[in-house]
């Protein structure tokens, strides 16, 4: 058992969902709240963990006042995401064709943001989709953006 350990964890953390933290770029108000924060579109930045040389931008809503201050007020579903090539890209292993590669939370409770990678094989692109979902009512609100892997470097699936 012992011996087999140290050879299985690697396959294990391979396996594993891996999601990034983003860091935040900027926001900007968009209403003034006498008391607690201003409602706010904050823009965050983080690099795919899984695809070197590709950075993703997400702008989102966050609420203001009381509520979105203490965490208590649930933020609309308003997103959207620019993914780009900022280096050469490099694979850190095989892909799935879908992956949620970015989840953050968007209420006190069930509700998130989500971005999830697919790989359209046909055309080597990656393709980057954001939304919104809550455990009873998610939105339909979404964005997507795409980047073109050269060519020469096929995408490579699991």
């Amino acid at each position: 058992m012992t011996r087999i350990f140290p050879r299985l964890l690697p396959a294990l953390l391979a396996a594993a969902p891996v999601l990034v933290q983003a860091e935040t770029v900027g926001h900007v108000d968009t209403a003034f709240k006498l008391i607690g924060r201003n409602h706010q579109v904050v823009v965050e930045a983080f690099d795919d963990p899984r695809v070197k040389g590709v950075a993703c931008y997400v702008s989102r809503a966050r609420t203001g006042g009381i509520k979105g201050t203490l965490g208590l007020a649930e933020d609309t579903a308003d997103a959207s995401v620019a993914c780009r090539q900022v280096g050469e890209i490099a694979f850190t292993g095989p892909l799935k064709e879908q992956e949620e590669v970015f989840s953050q939370s968007a209420s006190i409770l069930f509700k998130k943001v989500r971005i999830v990678r697919m790989v359209d094989a046909k055309r080597n692109t990656l393709v980057y989709l954001v939304y919104s979902d809550k455990l009873i009512d998610g939105s339909p609100q979404n964005n997507v953006t795409a980047v073109p892997v050269p060519s020469a470097l096929p995408i490579p699936l699991r």
